[in-house]
């Protein structure tokens, strides 16, 4: 599975420099982090709505645009999905509620 997101994280690392006027994404990173910021929560929101419609189709189409644009977001960052695996990885096997008192939260 990590396999893909590193695909799509190398994919979106060379739209970088690609023509916005060509490329969805190149025109994302062009408009700036809010621009980049509205679609990671417009794609929550819609996710959110699809699963209160009891749409299993659609969770898993909002899902996919969600992590798409969250992509996006953390390669706009320069940021990595390696990092979020990793950073899930050490939280496996920890209680919810023991983790997030690590986090002080």
């Amino acid at each position: 599975m990590s396999d893909i997101l590193s695909r799509l994280a190398d994919v979106l690392e060379a739209r970088k420099s690609a023509d916005p006027e060509t490329s969805y994404v190149a025109k994302l990173y062009a408009k700036g982090l809010d621009a980049v910021l509205k679609k990671v929560g417009e794609e929550a929101t819609e996710t959110v709505m699809a699963a209160k419609d009891g749409a299993p189709e659609r969770v898993v189409a909002e899902v996919a645009d969600l992590w798409f644009h969250t992509l996006v977001l953390l390669a706009q960052q320069g940021l990595h999905p390696d990092q979020v695996l990793a950073q899930l990885e050490q939280r496996f096997g920890l209680s919810g509620l023991e983790e997030k008192a690590r986090r002080g939260g």
